[in-house]
């Protein structure tokens, strides 16, 4: 076993340093960040506590179905509601899987303070299956465009993965243009940026219209994953991938091949099936529809997130058979 660890720091080592797969010199060595990458929920007991064997069980099944990888505590986690061994318990069953398959984890970490996340990103070197982390434009305290590369320039130069940074301005109250996001993605260490600006403008066309290189863009709006893949994202990290994941992967491999026809199709339909799964707050109506398919014990969520109603799982459920 100490032999196993010791192969896999040296793995670990290897990986996250020389350069990226754009050729930046000195960044850590970029993670695949291509295909779909399922944000997993933490599944929990009737007692409260988190079902280790379900979310096991559940990161083997959107593997098996085509995901490209899983992402360990994002939003959909209710990573704010889980006590620190909890968020150990859940990452490293995901490392686990992970090691076995062979495929990327992606953890989310960060804080909106910049010492707070450099605290977050070094517990990540725990993990030697860890591609990359996944950290969050600061929420609330809104810094400057110019404070929020210096926190990330800050980051990136002490984590001990690359960084995906999570653009999501709905939730941080803090948006950037493509400028600005060009800006980080040329820091070493910076890999990707998860896109969730809430819909499709002019800054989102010339982002992926002159992107740096190493730099992915990976859809964070599940409703909007197709047109995103159509203008050049690599990719997508999407809640909605728990349930018809053999489908998202489908339509991100159609993008790729160029079958224009097919991929408009799943594009339409999955659009319908994510606007369903988000009628009510994430992850309410995801949980509720992997309880009413057997695969968690329970739909239940942490305060103050609320279960989703009867009605919203059952139009979840109904899109779903439309699939």
């Amino acid at each position: 076993m100490r032999q196993d660890t010791e192969r896999h720091g040296e793995q670990h080592t290897r990986r996250t340093t020389g350069r990226t797969a754009g050729g930046r010199a000195g960044a850590p060595a970029g993670p695949s960040l291509s295909g779909i990458h399922v944000p997993l929920v933490t599944p929990f007991t009737r007692g409260g506590e988190v079902a280790a064997g379900a979310l096991e069980a559940l990161a083997h099944e959107v593997l098996d179905a085509g995901a490209a990888g899983i992402v360990a505590l994002g939003t959909t986690a209710e990573a704010a509601a889980l006590e620190e061994a909890e968020r150990d318990l859940v990452t490293g069953v995901c490392a686990r899987v992970c090691r076995e398959r062979g495929v990327p984890l992606v953890v989310g970490a960060g804080a909106s303070g910049t010492r707070a996340s450099e605290g977050a990103l070094a517990r990540l070197a725990r993990w030697p299956e860890a591609a990359a982390a996944l950290v969050t434009v600061p929420a609330f305290v809104r810094p400057s465009a110019a404070g929020v590369l210096a926190h990330f320039a800050r980051l990136a130069a002490v984590s001990p993965v690359p960084l995906v940074v999570y653009h999501i301005p709905y939730r941080t109250g803090q948006p950037l243009d493509a400028a600005a996001l060009r800006e980080l993605g040329s820091l070493p260490g910076v890999a990707g940026v998860k896109y969730a600006a809430g819909g499709i403008d002019q800054e989102t066309v010339a982002l992926l219209g002159g992107l740096p290189d190493g730099f992915a863009v990976l859809a964070g709006d599940d409703v909007y994953v197709s047109p995103l893949l159509a203008l050049g994202a690599s990719g997508g990290i999407l809640a909605s991938a728990h349930l018809a994941t053999e489908r998202f992967a489908e339509l991100a491999g159609a993008w790729r091949d160029g079958d224009v026809a097919r991929a408009r199709e799943l594009g339409h339909g999955l659009a319908r099936l994510s606007a369903a799964l988000f009628a009510e707050p994430n992850p309410g109506v995801v949980k509720g529809v992997l309880y009413a398919q057997g695969r968690i014990p329970t739909p239940d969520v942490r305060l103050p997130m609320l279960p989703a109603s009867e009605a919203a799982v059952a139009a979840a459920l109904e899109e779903l058979s439309a699939l």
